[in-house]
């Protein structure tokens, strides 16, 4: 993505704000009226009040309470030595998936479990905070875990409904909910005040808010089914600091499966499906100190960009049809290739605008 941007923050605690599902109230209009008097002169008719207690309506409440009580004892509450979040229970060994921002630079955790009880120790896995993510490990799981089931990313629609559950503000295991506004969203967080300063591919937006506490929870749809990790909240410029509600973002669970399988299995993500030109960079300006592109600080020996012919000091100013005027729009344009495309770079170096082919590599 490039161009202007709607400024991201993440939120070291998170989720849902309760976002207001919309009823749509049916009246009934009068009967058109017939020629002739009599049926001018006949008496109006009250049609009766509807049921608000219809099966429609007692069928949606009584999924979202299904819901709730399959999905929330999954959910469970994270306390480092600084801070608070939520984390979801991945399987009965004791992992639990989270964000990395909310385990920071932490090894050690206690653990509350929406089920009550005392507090469980439990510690890093590994976190990965290219998308944000980590798993820590219950030290002694307790029998009677409550692993979560994750849906299918690719299959959520815009729409659907959703429940959001965490710890917002400290305020263990709430519950609220919202629709899934839009999906495939590509979002960068901060990388200040504790953010990874990640950029994110795929993202479901949600209107269910994002409050302090709810970060590493679930976003669930009425399958019982985990559709993603809130993460981050857009912010309004106008009230400085503040969220802008009703945006909030999730990592698609397709994500939190392939990354989380991976650290549980290898203690580290080996594959991360995410593409890379094997460089790192810094952004320049040009002579009226406006953004001019990415210049290559170093290139990784072997990876894609060597491969090109790329070199330290020659900046990148474009990605396929993409301009990149910074490190974070190259970051961006980045994210929505994948390991073993092609993609045409243009570059300059020594003063000369240049064009190459590459192949990309994993991030």
């Amino acid at each position: 993505m490039s161009g202007s941007r709607t400024p991201w923050h993440r939120t070291r605690f998170l989720l849902p704000g309760a976002a207001a599902v919309c009823a749509t109230a049916m009246f009934a209009s009068g009967c058109s009226s017939d020629s002739g008097s009599a049926a001018r002169s006949a008496p109006a008719t009250v049609a009766p009040a509807a049921d608000t207690s219809s099966s429609g309506s007692n069928d949606l409440q009584t999924s979202y309470e299904n819901t709730v009580k399959n999905v929330l004892p999954s959910v469970v509450q994270i306390t480092t030595n600084s801070d608070l979040g939520s984390g979801v229970v991945y399987d009965d060994k004791g992992d639990i998936v989270t964000n990395a921002h909310v385990v920071g630079t932490a090894k050690s955790f206690q653990v509350n479990l929406a089920t009550g009880g005392k507090a469980l120790a439990a510690t890093l896995v590994a976190t990965y905070p290219a998308e944000d993510l980590a798993v820590i490990r219950l030290s002694s799981p307790p029998s009677g875990l409550h692993p979560a089931s994750f849906a299918d990313s690719s299959k959520v629609a815009v729409g659907q409904i959703v429940l959001a559950m965490g710890n917002p503000l400290g305020l263990s295991s709430s519950v609220t909910e919202g629709i899934v506004s839009a999906t495939g969203r590509t979002v960068s967080e901060g990388a200040t005040g504790g953010g990874t300063g990640a950029t994110i591919p795929d993202m479901v937006q949600t209107s269910a808010s994002i409050n302090p506490g709810n970060s590493g929870g679930a976003l669930v749809n009425l399958a019982n089914q985990v559709i993603g990790i809130p993460t981050l909240a857009a912010t309004d410029p106008q009230l400085g600091s503040g969220s802008a509600p009703g945006i909030g973002f999730a990592i698609p669970s397709s994500t939190v499966t392939r990354i989380a399988g991976q650290i549980i299995k290898d203690g580290k993500v080996v594959d991360s499906g995410r593409a890379a030109l094997g460089i790192t960079v810094r952004g320049v300006v040009d002579n009226g100190l406006q953004p001019a592109g990415a210049a290559i600080v170093s290139v990784t020996k072997g990876g894609a960009a060597e491969k090109a012919g790329l070199k330290t000091g020659d900046v990148i100013t474009k990605l396929g049809s993409t301009p990149i005027t910074t490190a974070q729009t190259l970051t961006e344009a980045l994210a929505s290739y994948k390991p073993g495309d092609k993609v045409q770079v243009g570059y300059e170096q020594d003063g000369a605008a240049k064009t190459v082919e590459v192949t990309l590599g994993s991030l």
